[in-house]
């Protein structure tokens, strides 16, 4: 399909694909500040909520791939709750591994 077409995905339109191009900025934002985070602080931790927003922009990368009609809609829709689930556990385990390697307990 063409990238430039406003009738493009399940939903199309041109309120879809600014709401695309936003989720991306977003996602690739907070996904360089976390980088950032984790390149000044060098922990696990640190690494792990940054791997956990990057699944914020692997979601906008799928929902494209499946507006564009390169992914299907059935692993679009079972890819983001798999992203989900990495991100709340990368979420956990980052504040798992925090407690355990020396953080507060209040």
């Amino acid at each position: 399909m063409n990238p430039a077409s406003l009738e493009i995905g399940h939903v199309g339109g041109p309120w879809y694909v600014l709401v695309l191009g936003l989720a991306a900025a977003g996602g690739a934002v907070l996904l360089g500040g976390g980088l950032a985070a984790f390149l000044q602080r060098r922990s696990r931790p640190y690494l792990l909520v940054a791997l956990a927003l990057g699944t914020l922009l692997a979601r906008t990368a799928l929902a494209v791939g499946a507006t564009w009609g390169a992914v299907g809609e059935e692993v679009h829709h079972f890819g983001e709750h798999v992203l989900d689930v990495a991100m709340a556990g990368l979420v956990i385990a980052a504040v798992v591994y925090a407690r355990r390697a020396g953080g507060t307990t209040t």
